[in-house]
C-alpha cells in the first residue's frame, strides 16, 4: 500500500504473491505448474494440508494488514477464490 497525498493506492494480490508465500511458509515447490492449471484446483488437490493453509493465511493477514474470513482458507478453496477474497478486502474502504 502506498499513499500519494490523500489518495491511497493498494497493490493487488496476485497468483505470484500467493506462490511466493506458499514457498516461504509451507515449503511449496516453486514450480507448481502452469498458472491456468492451478488456479481452479482446491488446495487439497494441490497437496496442501490445513496447517499449511493456516500458516499461509496468517502470513497474508500480516503482510497485507487484512483479516480473512474463517472460511477463506480450507481444503476446497481454490487459489483463484483466495486471491479474489484478498483483493476484495484490499479494495474495501477503510472503516
Amino acid at each position: 500500500m502506498t499513499t500519494k497525498g490523500t489518495e491511497v493506492t493498494v497493490r493487488a494480490f496476485t497468483l505470484e504473491d500467493l506462490k511466493r508465500i506458499l514457498v516461504e511458509v509451507a515449503g511449496a515447490d516453486e514450480d507448481m505448474g502452469p498458472d491456468a492449471e492451478i488456479l481452479d484446483l482446491g488446495f487439497e488437490q494441490l497437496g496442501y494440508e490445513s496447517l499449511a493453509l493456516l500458516e499461509t493465511g496468517g502470513r497474508i493477514e500480516r503482510d497485507y494488514a487484512i483479516t480473512l474470513a474463517d472460511d477463506a482458507l480450507h481444503a476446497e478453496v481454490t487459489p483463484r477464490e483466495l486471491i479474489d477474497a484478498v483483493n476484495n478486502l484490499l479494495s474495501a474502504p477503510a472503516v
